[in-house]
């Protein structure tokens, strides 16, 4: 049930996992108004590139035919 660990020449290797540290990390920087704004701006960028592909690709993509298009087609040879 519980493994036994192998003996180690080293004691602080041993410890290494068990080590909690008690300084705590410094605290994260806040972001300004400007990156903010700017990580806004990227975002919807981004969003309205793919809107406009889709917008702009799903009529390629679609099977459906008028009849107008398909008359013209033949008048043309």
């Amino acid at each position: 049930m519980f493994r036994r660990r192998e003996p180690v020449p080293f004691a602080f290797v041993a410890e290494a996992d068990r080590f909690r540290s008690n300084v705590a990390p410094p605290p994260r920087r806040r972001a300004s108004a400007g990156e903010m704004a700017g990580r806004c701006l990227l975002g919807l960028t981004i969003v309205a590139g793919l809107v406009g592909s889709l917008v702009l690709g799903l009529p390629a993509l679609s099977t459906s035919h008028s009849p107008a298009q398909t008359q013209q087609a033949s008048h043309d040879r």
